[in-house]
């Protein structure tokens, strides 16, 4: 019995940062601010060659990215500089102009909110070149703070999700059995940070580089340029928008965190009761807080997705205490307000509590009680006229798409529907109102003086469609196409699942549960990564190193190993002057010498370039299918 082989697994951040070589800097900035360490120097690495160029790598896949800036600039823009000349912008702007770094106008735009169209969210879309910046210091900046985060944070933080916020909301009513929930709602967050106490914080945290300092003073003080032209210097916020706002908006609010967090869970009263660890070196504070409930303090626990966040409390009682101080907390420390009429008590044995898009109460089942969710009101219903309107695009398509391109539009849009709203306990329920509905869309728009074109059977299922929907009779079919709709009504629930306390991607334990390094030669991949390529652009230089991960160090044509970076070639297959680019699917690694053969043209050269391989017949297959695309005649 052949033993299976196993999945190699990936998380690509953290195979960007292997790439170029910065897994073990980032490490070495967890763990140092892990022991509370400060860190005076920074900016030499965040302007570092290969920090940059990781950071390039990080956004260029961004939709973001292709959004201009006051400066009218796009991440294409960049992608079409050498590497070398990306690096030495970078450092010049950030250090090398005699005013210090003078970031552009951020570019004001309001969007509609998506649950309330009537109402608009601001969004701040700094310059492609300041995004980049902003990647570069949130790289290095993140494993210091991640070290110094709460436990209880879930939003925008690597390897943390809304189903972990979730997963940690049920296990409070269920298991702790805490029903009083504490809806907060922070009045305009991201356009009311204080400037002032978020550099305390970031100080606080170790952060003693007085130029990043200055650095990201400039960044929160970037002029805004609104809709109507006019210029506004801003005096507190964080733009929604910017690359680096979501880390700020944490830092914020991880004092908050640890303030709830030392009322009860970490209360040092708790210290007194501590006699044993559990399995994963965690205390157990059991009879800690069978002892704490004996006194005056109050009982909290928070769980925050960036400034969304909820506490959960044992009684009514100590839920409104808990709302005077968490309010009056957040007034006087970080300059925050609360909005009244959208902050307030629930008691989840009676009403549904809201949070990430779910709405969530327990019911009582057998001698225990039981979480019961669905999709908040607000977001089924979203969800269900987005679904009708791309439905009724399939029985009349735009011509660039057609009713293929719809149909796979529309698939799209059920898979992540349910991906994320799987975790609802009654999802099914939820999603079958909508099916019915997108039924009776299709049914009627689809009919024609033959019968209809909304059929039963059509294409054969892919081994995914399979697999997720099953053979259920919710399967239909547009007889034009033959393409399936993707039944939203067959959907199960999906327990929500922790995040497991020991992964992280700042240690090496931490990191092998969700991702495995490569098995190739990291130093020829850093040799190739380092070496200057002075008349090749960016992105020339980026996809490389994919292409040698994506063909396991081999080359294309021989299949053999290579073993020095001086030895490779780095193909276009359509060549540059016959409209050819430098992107992923355009390039191709190979040895020089067959490279060299590729692009032979007289006999003498072919001859010379042949006599160098020993080349069988797929492999000189291979050369002349190359040949070819660059139009030149295949050998014999």
């Amino acid at each position: 019995m052949t033993k299976k082989k196993k999945t190699l697994l990936c998380d690509d951040n953290l195979r960007h940062a292997e790439y170029y070589n910065l897994q073990e800097s980032f490490d070495n900035l967890y763990a140092r601010s892990k022991s509370g360490e400060v860190f005076t120097d920074l900016m030499s690495l965040i302007l570092s060659r290969e920090n940059i160029l990781l950071a390039y790598r990080n956004i260029k896949t961004n939709t973001g990215s292709k959004t201009a800036g006051t400066d009218k600039l796009k991440i294409s823009d960049i992608a079409k500089l050498s590497a070398e000349e990306v690096v030495q912008r970078v450092r010049f702007i950030v250090q090398g102009s005699p005013h210090g770094y003078r970031p552009k106008p951020v570019r004001r735009k309001e969007i509609p909110k998506p649950y309330d169209p009537s109402k608009m969210r601001p969004l701040g879309i700094p310059c492609i070149w300041d995004r980049l910046i902003q990647q570069c210091v949130k790289q290095v900046l993140e494993p210091i703070c991640e070290a110094k985060f709460s436990e209880n944070s879930y939003g925008f933080r690597p390897n943390r999700s809304a189903e972990h916020a979730i997963a940690s909301c049920s296990q409070k009513m269920m298991l702790a059995n805490l029903h009083f929930v504490i809806e907060f709602d922070i009045k305009g967050f991201f356009d009311n940070v204080n400037h002032s106490k978020l550099i305390k914080q970031i100080w606080a945290l170790g952060i003693h580089d007085k130029h990043l300092i200055y650095v990201l003073k400039k960044m929160l003080t970037a002029p805004i340029k609104m809709i109507d032209g006019n210029i506004m210097i801003p005096d507190k916020g964080t733009p929604q928008g910017g690359i680096i706002s979501p880390l700020l908006a944490n830092i914020v609010l991880n004092e908050l965190d640890h303030w709830i967090d030392d009322q009860w869970l970490e209360n040092p009263v708790g210290n007194r009761y501590i006699h044993r660890y559990i399995s994963n070196g965690t205390p157990n504070r059991g009879h800690a807080y069978r002892a704490m409930r004996t006194t005056k303090l109050k009982e909290m626990y928070i769980v925050r997705y960036a400034d969304d966040f909820r506490i959960f409390c044992r009684s009514r009682d100590d839920a409104k205490r808990t709302k005077i101080a968490v309010t009056q907390w957040l007034k006087e420390r970080l300059k925050l307000e609360i909005s009244e009429k959208k902050t307030r008590i629930v008691n989840l044995k009676r009403h549904y509590s809201e949070f990430l898009g779910f709405k969530m109460k327990v019911h009582p089942k057998g001698n225990k009680k039981v979480m019961m969710s669905h999709i908040a009101d607000k977001n089924l219903s979203h969800k269900k006229q987005a679904l009708l309107g791309q439905a009724k695009r399939i029985a009349h398509p735009r011509p660039e798409l057609g009713e293929a391109g719809e149909i796979r539009i529309y698939n799209s849009m059920v898979l992540g529907m349910q991906n994320y709203y799987q975790i609802a306990t009654h999802i099914s329920c939820d999603c079958n109102i909508i099916f019915r509905s997108i039924m009776t869309v299709l049914t009627n728009r689809l009919r024609t003086d033959n019968g209809t074109r909304l059929v039963k059977s059509g294409r054969k299922l892919t081994d995914f469609e399979k697999e997720r929907y099953g053979n259920t009779p919710m399967w239909r079919y547009v007889s034009c196409s033959k393409e399936p709709i993707y039944p939203i009504g067959k959907i199960q629930h999906k327990h929500p699942i922790g995040k497991k306390k020991s992964i992280c991607c700042y240690t090496a334990e931490g990191r092998a549960e969700i991702h495995d390094n490569l098995s190739l030669n990291m130093t020829l991949i850093h040799s190739l990564m380092q070496t200057p390529q002075y008349d090749k652009s960016i992105e020339f230089v980026d996809n490389r190193i994919s292409l040698y991960s994506a063909q396991m160090g081999k080359c294309a044509v021989t299949g053999e190993i290579f073993t020095h970076h001086s030895d490779i070639s780095c193909h276009h297959i359509i060549p540059r002057e016959k409209g050819g680019t430098d992107k992923y699917d355009n390039l191709i690694l190979i040895k020089k010498s067959v490279h060299l053969l590729i692009h032979a043209v007289t006999d003498e050269a072919i001859s010379i370039a042949k006599s160098q391989l020993d080349l069988n017949k797929e492999q000189l297959r291979k050369i002349n299918l190359l040949r070819e695309k660059a139009m030149l005649a295949p050998i014999s």
